[in-house]
């Protein structure tokens, strides 16, 4: 595996790899000196078209941690905005001799075209593309289920027989795209829930189970409800009549909440919408991963850039 562009070709091994690398990553995590020169002498360049917070301070915990050398480019304020191209921007940073992209794309199948245009001979992440996909999102929620599902005999296995309920606007996420592919990979099943305006059309290729009704899914008692934002930013048109009704009808209500059981583990991507896609009662619950989510995000980067750049599998040694 030279590049993580996608998790629809993921092969189970190797996603199941870089989880079990995660683990041993976790570990160095809670030591008080907190790096490994794993990648000492490498530069990795964070080449963000796009704004983020989470994913972005997530890699970058991930490549210093690692010991790697960090160039971290944002489109605002640089060449680009002056009109230069993505092969020009790629050519000058292969040219400063960079050991590895992480690329954060507003256009679907950008960090696939960095990877074979053969302007660059490095390995590349995708950070997330237009509406495409997201796979280290994917990997760390993967890891996050797998840890409280499986606790400490995680190491080496999948999510099979693990039932995962995704909520919300399917059609612009990317990452439900790469959830729905990798969890398939390591055996789980996945139903959807959203309005029938935020349901890909080619939703019926996909091995997903569709509902539009969230107490209906509910009411099956998931392992797993995986509530997504409300992309507000790329809809250019009415997806729902109101925000009101929208959380009345497929929002993760205090009342909802109460009726999951116990056991039922509750995610979100984030940035959250508080009272729109999920309430306050279920994002704050013990049953809420949602911050084990952003930590384990750094040990699965970490992971991945250390597969890519070291061509290792299995334990960390």
């Amino acid at each position: 595996m030279k590049h993580l562009l996608s998790t629809h070709n993921l092969a189970r091994e190797d996603a199941i790899a870089i989880l079990d690398i995660a683990e041993d990553m976790a570990q160095f995590g809670h030591r008080d000196v907190k790096k490994l020169p794993a990648l000492r002498g490498k530069t990795i360049v964070n080449l963000f078209y796009e704004d983020s917070t989470r994913t972005r301070i997530s890699f970058e915990a991930a490549e210093k941690r690692l010991s790697a050398d960090v160039i971290n480019f944002s489109a605002k304020g640089s060449s680009v905005s002056k009109g230069e191209s993505l092969k020009d921007t790629a050519q000058t940073l292969d040219a400063m001799g960079i050991d590895a992209v992480v690329v954060r794309h507003s256009s679907s199948g950008a960090p696939y075209l960095l990877a074979h245009s053969g302007w660059i001979d490095v390995p590349v992440i995708n950070a997330g593309d237009g509406t495409h996909e997201h796979p280290t999102q994917a990997l760390l929620d993967a890891f996050t289920m797998r840890k409280r599902i499986h606790g400490e005999s995680s190491r080496g296995r999948g999510l099979d027989g693990v039932r995962v309920c995704i909520v919300g606007d399917i059609l612009h996420s990317r990452v439900a795209r790469s959830n729905i592919w990798l969890l398939a990979t390591l055996g789980a099943s996945v139903q959807v829930v959203a309005p029938a305006t935020l349901v890909p059309g080619a939703i019926a290729q996909w091995p997903v189970t569709v509902t539009h009704s969230l107490d209906e899914a509910l009411a099956g008692q998931p392992d797993v409800v995986m509530m997504l934002r409300i992309q507000s930013e790329r809809m250019k048109d009415a997806y729902f009549p109101n925000p009101r009704e929208y959380s009345s009808v497929w929002g993760l209500t205090a009342e909802r909440y109460a009726r999951l059981n116990q056991s039922t583990i509750i995610m979100h991507p984030g940035p959250m919408n508080r009272g729109l896609e999920i309430s306050s009662e279920a994002a704050d619950s013990p049953q809420s991963v949602i911050l084990d989510q952003v930590s384990n995000g750094i040990f699965v980067r970490m992971a991945v850039l250390y597969t890519l750049l070291t061509g290792a599998k299995g334990e960390l040694s």
